[in-house]
């Protein structure tokens, strides 16, 4: 028997499901912002009147955040924009807890509640009238000789470049041990499908839907060099040694960069982690959103 688009989706992940419905939710909010901790207390107090366990606090709280890891909520709701969508994911995908998210924040690539429609979406999220969205993530390392330095999982992209001087950065890149060409450029982007509408969508990369399983590969700014993304499967894995006699860094989903010196390299492939976003729309809801943001970007001001 064939499967449907959610049906998939809720064997895939088994954590909530609208057969079962959360019981237990987490309430996340951005920390610098003054109406997500206001919204979360209302949450809060709405969804104990519903007789529904839930606990509430900043997204950087650590008790709430050994909470979240100890598996002891069934769903976190995360108040913020993209950027907070990225730091829940990032505590969440180990516990395999699924995200609602509500947008407070600019564009919402990664989100679909609105600011003033949290009360109905949780009622259709307690009503089991909703599914699973599953994404992937890469396991990003950065290595100095054979020592490695740091460890990360990625939701959107890892990027590896110049620093602070307007100075190109050599980047020899790897995949699957076979070296494909060496840079000439700003930097590179290593990306999920997830993050082919962010840093790597203004690149000029390709958009990719969040249910593909790819990695991509986008130069920035490349000078006398390849100049086109490169789409690898999911199991390929991507190497990036750097040549440079100035400022490097890596960057990974926003967070502050790490110092690279010349020879360290980068090793990219897919996580054994991935995100499960809580959706309440239809499942080709993916085009015909990116299309209204594209046409609607704040970002852009007023100007014609």
């Amino acid at each position: 028997m064939s499967l449907g688009y959610h049906e998939l989706y809720h064997i895939i992940d088994p954590m909530i499901s609208p057969e079962h419905p959360p019981e237990t939710i987490t309430i996340a909010a951005h920390p610098q912002m003054t109406e997500a901790l206001q919204i979360a207390s209302k949450i809060d107090d709405y969804l104990n009147q519903m007789s529904v366990k839930s606990r509430h606090g900043s997204l950087y709280d650590e008790d709430l955040r050994a909470y979240v890891n100890s598996g002891s909520t069934d769903m976190l709701i995360a108040l913020g924009g993209d950027g907070t969508m990225l730091r829940a994911g990032h505590l969440c995908a180990p516990a395999r807890v699924p995200i609602l998210g509500i947008n407070l924040g600019g564009l919402g690539f990664l989100i679909e509640v609105t600011r003033d429609k949290w009360p109905a979406a949780i009622d259709r999220v307690l009503a089991g009238n909703f599914w699973i969205e599953t994404r992937m993530m890469l396991t990003a390392e950065h290595f100095h000789g054979e020592s490695l330095m740091g460890s990360w999982n990625v939701l959107n992209e890892c990027v590896i470049g110049r620093g602070e001087m307007v100075r190109p950065v050599h980047l020899c890149a790897e995949i699957d041990n076979q070296r494909i060409t060496t840079y000439v450029a700003d930097g590179l982007i290593v990306a999920t499908p997830t993050g082919s509408t962010a840093y790597a969508l203004a690149a000029g990369g390709p958009i990719l839907p969040p249910e593909l399983r790819n990695i991509l590969l986008v130069p920035i700014a490349p000078h006398l060099s390849i100049d086109r993304a490169i789409v690898m499967h999911e199991g390929s894995e991507v190497r990036i040694t750097v040549r440079t006699d100035h400022q490097a860094s890596l960057s990974i989903d926003g967070h502050d960069p790490v110092e690279l010196q010349d020879g360290d390299c980068v090793r990219a492939r897919a996580s054994q982690h991935e995100v499960h976003f809580v959706r309440l729309g239809e499942a080709d809801y993916f085009y015909r959103n990116i299309t209204s943001r594209m046409n609607e970007n704040p970002s852009a001001g007023d100007q014609a």
